[in-house]
């Protein structure tokens, strides 16, 4: 079900940013649109793992540097049926973990130091199955594309408002296919869709891979506990180093959370703790019938 309504969004959110092309520029701003989308998604393809890790300043680490983290990587990775990700270690005090990578075989997962000495063995194993899970799926690309589309129709939104106050474009001309009403959906209406489509991606996504990661480590309540842990930390600590509003959506808690900018139910990244929670904790209930 979570897949469905995920293939439904990304189309509307595709379909969003051709409207808002016409709505700025007419037939040709649609079709402009349309290709840059494209173009933007075959970039996002092929560099957006480069980017993140570098972002976050995360370091490849070898089975050598780090032999307990990198074994329970391999360990999961091989019930998953994976290849061998990349194994990366951010030096944070902040406890978060992500993947990132266009497919499984090219894929990477990254640790904060700080997850490290918060979470015990088999917790830290719930939140790496967790993260597999969105790399087995293909979600770090669905979810950074869509972050991506949903980039571009705000920056769109800024230019028209900018051109409207500086009487510029094609929005100050009264015989405007879309008028004063066209100006409105592109500076408000569609970057508001965007971000609401690219979070309820986001959160529908967290759901699946915490579902799929408690069968891949085959102890829900290992997640669970983390989630627990991780939500307590999180919210008490500063954010975590290199986090923006365009990655948060990739670590397993809210990044940003410590800096007090929180939205409940449909304006987070992610779906609550406690509700996730109650989810891995009926799952562990029916694996154990």
């Amino acid at each position: 079900m979570n897949t469905l309504k995920t293939t439904i969004l990304m189309a509307l959110l595709t379909g969003l940013l051709i409207v808002v092309g016409g709505s700025f520029g007419g037939r040709e701003g649609a079709i402009i649109m349309l290709v840059f989308s494209l173009g933007m998604n075959f970039m996002s393809y092929w560099y957006s793992d480069k980017m993140v890790l570098a972002a976050y300043h995360a370091q490849e680490i070898s089975r050598a540097q780090a032999p307990e983290l990198y074994g329970l990587v391999e360990k999961l990775a091989q019930k998953a049926e994976l290849p061998m990700p990349k194994v990366c270690v951010i030096h944070s005090r902040t406890p978060n973990a992500f993947a990132t990578g266009r497919n499984p075989e090219h894929a990477a997962v990254a640790v904060t130091t700080g997850i490290m000495e918060t979470l015990d063995y088999n917790e830290l194993g719930g939140v790496l199955a967790h993260e597999l899970s969105h790399i087995k799926h293909r979600d770090t690309l669905i979810s950074t594309v869509a972050a991506s589309i949903a980039g571009v129709i705000s920056t769109i939104g800024h230019i028209a408002q900018w051109a409207a106050i500086f009487g510029g474009g094609r929005s100050s001309s009264r015989d405007d296919n879309g008028g004063a009403l066209g100006l409105l959906f592109t500076i408000i209406i569609a970057p508001f869709a965007a971000m609401m489509i690219q979070l309820a991606i986001s959160r529908s996504r967290e759901y699946d891979a915490d579902k799929s990661g408690g069968e891949i480590c085959g102890d829900p309540m290992a997640l669970a506990s983390a989630l627990e842990k991780l939500d307590y930390a999180s919210s008490r600590m500063r954010p975590m180093e290199g986090a923006t509003t365009s990655t948060a959506h990739m670590c397993i808690v809210n990044p940003l959370k410590g800096s007090k900018v929180t939205f409940a139910g449909l304006f987070s990244t992610h779906p609550s703790t406690e509700e996730r929670v109650a989810r891995l904790r009926e799952q562990a209930r029916e694996m154990r019938r």
